[in-house]
């Protein structure tokens, strides 16, 4: 992803031993390259590690580093794979069942930082589950022993949150959060409730995308009522009811039949047609598009969109192989830039979002 990094969180002088990053079960491989080369970026020598459907990876350094010297790299935005990046300092193994808030605050007040609250987290998987219902119950009590500890500070604006990973029942990572940098939602994971009368899931893809894609601003300055949009391969109509019930007006492209509650926004005209070869009599202001085809054809058909002036943001889906899945997103970013070359420098944001499976969302538009 290629949107400017937010602005810096006050410093620390908190030494860290890596970064941990929290993904899709399955892509932990994907991750690991994507967290090796931020590494490199940011001058850090260590080593990554990462376990097959374990939903995280690790990167650990050859020795304590002063976060203060690398804060800066650190923005959860650049990863495609990565839902959460955090730059962790404890990892605690053999947590006592009957005690885990003492070597969780002893390890806490060895680390001289303080934090603005409290996040407990489990990776996304078959232990998540089981210990998803014993962080509810533990939050409250490690946050009380924190505040007598004197370790929270809620008031104090710019602190980190202290995020606790339960990898297993008995292991946990201590992790800082910090403002802008990080995901703001648990677990990386934007919880989203699936309204009553959308036609399917597929909508909380495309509302998944604009609140992970698009800052704050370009939601409100970007995304407006009254504006006109199009969706290829719009059926059954999940992402075009998204679109009407933000109050743009939608032209969904497909040849099969979209539920009522679709057409019944009064928002969406349906057409009978071929989402690669139609074409708008003028140009519109979104763009969004959930095909299956190969992602090669795809990125190129928006490239086209977006070079011809044909729409001025796009939003769309890239399924994955399931082999060699960078290189066939290198492809699709080669296919982009020449496309683009002549027509003016971009913005492309690639994410693999909590509704996506085997494959990644992207916004592309125009640098204005």
């Amino acid at each position: 992803m290629t949107s400017p990094l937010p602005a810096s969180a006050s410093n620390t002088a908190i030494e860290v031993n890596g970064l941990i990053a929290y993904c899709r079960p399955g892509f932990e491989k994907e991750l690991a390259a994507e967290i090796d080369e931020l590494a490199i970026d940011a001058a850090l020598s260590g080593y990554v590690r990462a376990e097959p459907g374990s939903a995280y990876v690790v990167f650990e350094t050859c020795e304590p580093t002063a976060l203060a010297g690398f804060e800066d790299k650190l923005d959860w935005r650049r990863l495609i794979f990565g839902r959460q990046l955090l730059p962790w300092f404890r990892r605690l193994d053999n947590l006592p069942e009957r005690d885990r808030a003492s070597p969780i605050v002893a390890a806490v007040h060895e680390s001289g930082q303080r934090f603005s609250g409290v996040v407990l987290e489990t990776p996304d998987g078959d232990i998540a589950k089981q210990q998803s219902g014993f962080c509810r119950r533990f939050a409250d009590p490690l946050t009380r022993e924190l505040e007598k500890a004197g370790r929270l500070r809620t008031s104090r604006q710019g602190l980190p949150k202290l995020h606790v990973l339960f990898s297993g029942p008995n292991q946990a990572w201590l992790a800082c959060g910090f403002p802008g940098r990080c995901s703001p939602w648990p677990m990386g994971i934007a919880r989203l409730k699936m309204p009553s009368n959308a036609p399917s899931r597929s909508t909380l893809k495309l509302a998944e995308a604009f609140m992970t894609l698009l800052s704050d601003d370009e939601r409100e300055n970007l995304l407006r009522p009254g504006q006109r949009a199009v969706d290829l391969g719009a059926a059954p109509g999940g992402w075009s009811w998204q679109l009407a019930y933000r109050g743009l007006r939608v032209t969904a492209i497909d040849n099969g039949p979209l539920r009522d509650s679709v057409l019944a926004t009064g928002m969406v005209e349906h057409l009978h047609a071929d989402g690669f070869t139609w074409r708008p009599a003028r140009p519109v202001d979104w763009l969004v598009c959930d095909m299956v085809e190969q992602p090669g054809r795809i990125a190129a058909l928006i490239a086209d969109w977006i070079g011809t002036g044909r729409c001025r943001h796009a939003i769309f889906n890239l399924k994955l192989p399931m082999k060699q899945r960078f290189k066939a997103i290198e492809q699709c970013r080669e296919l982009i830039r020449k496309r683009l070359a002549t027509v003016g420098p971009f913005d492309l944001r690639l994410k693999q979002l909590y509704h996506d499976h085997e494959e990644v969302t992207a916004y592309l538009t125009l640098k204005r």
